[in-house]
């Protein structure tokens, strides 16, 4: 898995249409979606559009999408929620196929699923997102396979810093999203002062820190000149020195979860919900 990769949460499908053919023909080689999102037309259209105008492959990439919380349950269930996954999409496969997030109830049987869906050769990899340690260690005791991510919200203000220890010590990589903070990172005067040191800009400093952190990251823009700038992390490196200064702004502070978000409740107000867009029955 590349990684370093595109995301497209809160995008329509006209914005993930052209933001992932943009990255593609920028050099990205992950795209990271969801059914939530309401995006996957839009994000495979973008896959075609991206693979016509580069000539590369469906191979040369690496295509996530997630297990919506609606979706779970039974084998049946959700074998027939990601055949229409798949179909919006326009793809054979994906590379990576996540919960999405934990439900209560059904997650181990959701991923009892999974586990079944890659035995069959339908998806290439599965893992988790928002798992927790409590959640973790009871997916891994009744699993067969062991989640190969665990996609987190990962930024200088919340570093998950046990959840990174114990998926680490059980062999599951930890993904990032939401790796700028939603954008507060951005102004933070320790990253903006390490913005100046090295002739960089906010982003660029914080996405380095990740990379030099091991850290999988699924960075978001709609805007193709932001979508390239993102990527030019590789030809400087931070000092482990600053390395060490923004490790230590961690917060252990989140912008959404358990509490706020209330994904455990199957009657709260966001568990079963999919982003409805004003464009998702145009022509892509």
């Amino acid at each position: 898995m590349p990684r370093f990769g595109l995301g497209v949460w809160k995008s329509d499908n006209h914005a993930a249409r052209d933001s992932v053919a943009a990255a593609i023909r920028n050099g990205y080689r992950a795209i990271d979606t969801a059914k939530q999102y309401g995006n996957e037309r839009g994000t495979g259209a973008g896959i075609k559009l991206g693979l016509e105008q580069t000539g590369l492959k469906r191979e040369d990439l690496f295509v996530t999408t997630k297990l919506f919380n609606g979706d779970q349950g039974n084998y049946e269930r959700i074998s027939k929620a990601f055949e229409g996954q798949l179909k919006d999409l326009g793809l054979d496969y994906v590379d990576l196929y996540l919960m999405h997030w934990p439900v209560d109830k059904t997650f181990v049987e959701s991923y009892q699923a999974m586990e079944r869906l890659l035995q069959e050769g339908k998806v290439r990899a599965i893992g988790v997102s928002n798992v927790d340690n409590q959640r973790m260690a009871q997916l891994i005791e009744a699993a067969d396979i062991v989640p190969a991510v665990n996609q987190m919200e990962f930024n200088p203000t919340n570093q998950e810093q046990e959840v990174l220890k114990f998926d680490s010590s059980h062999g599951v990589t930890m993904t990032a999203w939401s790796p700028l903070g939603g954008g507060n990172s951005l102004k933070n005067p320790v990253i903006t002062k390490l913005a100046e040191k090295y002739g960089r800009t906010a982003a660029q400093i914080i996405l380095r820190w990740e990379w030099q952190r091991n850290i999988i990251t699924v960075t978001k823009s709609v805007h193709e000149q932001r979508v390239i700038d993102n990527s030019h992390i590789f030809d400087f490196e931070l000092s482990d020195e600053d390395v060490q200064t923004i490790n230590q702004l961690d917060q252990g502070k989140r912008s959404l979860w358990y509490d706020d978000f209330k994904w455990h409740n199957p009657d709260g107000p966001y568990g079963d919900s999919v982003a409805a867009w004003d464009d998702s029955n145009d022509e892509l």
